[in-house]
């Protein structure tokens, strides 16, 4: 498994990041021993980067994650995400402490390697509690560094979704990473929108936080499961995804993954979802690609995938093409 550095940080993070959110589910709905497997299975194949939120099955993520390393003693590297809710934001400071020291509990440990704030970024103050101002934001890594200090916290870092032009502000800041939406439907945190591109763009963010020294997680890199080509999900996967810079709908979504299919078709991958993380691991500036995992066959393939290496330089000039026709219908 191929190890990234994490920006400017000391870290070291797997190129293939094992997701432990509802989406996936594995390390939230999955039977404990599977669980146990699971984990011990990642860090048998190279993994070492976890990713994990409060908000991940009411906290029984972070439990469950942190049993798993505990019964398998493994040296892996773990982030986890607080959310502020409307009656936090009136009390910085003490919120983010508090939603801290509860992750720490859960996870049973003293310090956490990566603490990111998972709400989404806004412009100006939201009266939507699921997103924070640009100067929210920034008391909450001021917050962050203070936890450092008190050895509570390593590193710390934000979501990089929600206003565009608010998300690029907020990668100026003094911070370790980012987690970005990017994948083989909406690749513009990476690539240049092609003209009358029909999603979000999320204006090559990926190079932004590199040239400032931010380690880049890659999130939704199957666009939630879309780019499986599938509708039917798996029984640990949450029922419903609500689509991420693209679609409209997961069943949007999923029709759109078949304009890919041709990457299989013309052997560039052996499957949409090889070619989706293959894609993802491309761009040299991504620490590591964080993929939602509902079993054990799912690990074994993405680890497969990542092995093979980058997708070709071709397939992604295909690509670009293809990009520019999603706005046809």
């Amino acid at each position: 498994m191929q190890v990234r550095p994490f920006g400017k940080s000391d870290l070291k993070v797997s190129a293939l990041g094992f997701g432990c959110g509802a989406v996936g589910g594995l390390l939230v709905k999955g039977d404990p021993s599977d669980m146990l497997r699971a984990v011990a299975r990642a860090v048998d194949l190279g993994v070492t980067y976890f990713d994990t939120a409060a908000s991940y099955g009411a906290g029984s993520s972070e439990a469950n994650l942190g049993l798993a390393v505990r019964e398998t003693g493994a040296d892996v590297v773990i982030g986890t995400k607080i959310k502020l809710a409307a009656e936090d934001r009136r009390d910085i400071e003490n919120s983010v402490t508090r939603h801290v020291e509860a992750s720490l509990r859960r996870l049973g440990r003293d310090a956490v390697d990566l603490i990111q704030v998972h709400n989404f970024v806004s412009g100006e103050f939201a009266t939507d509690s699921q997103w924070l101002s640009v100067e929210e934001v920034a008391e909450v890594i001021t917050v962050f560094a203070r936890l450092r200090d008190k050895g509570k916290v390593r590193y710390w870092g934000i979501n990089g979704l929600g206003d565009v032009a608010a998300v690029h502000r907020c990668a100026e800041a003094e911070m370790h990473g980012i987690q970005v939406c990017y994948n083989l439907l909406n690749p513009t945190a990476g690539l240049p929108a092609p003209p009358g591109f029909p999603f979000p763009d999320h204006r090559q963010l990926i190079a932004k936080a590199a040239k400032n020294g931010i380690g880049v997680l890659a999130i939704r890199v199957l666009a939630g499961g879309a780019l499986s080509g599938q509708l039917k999900r798996h029984s640990h996967a949450t029922a419903e995804v609500e689509p991420i810079s693209s679609g409209e709908s997961y069943d949007a979504d999923v029709r759109l993954s078949q304009r890919l299919i041709f990457l299989v078709e013309e052997g560039f991958a052996d499957s949409l979802i090889e070619a989706a993380i293959r894609f993802a691991i491309s761009n040299d500036a991504i620490s590591s690609a964080v993929l939602g995992l509902s079993d054990l066959d799912q690990l074994e393939a993405a680890a497969r995938s990542i092995e093979k290496g980058p997708l070709p330089a071709e397939a992604v000039t295909l690509l670009q093409a293809r990009w520019a026709q999603f706005g046809t219908t």
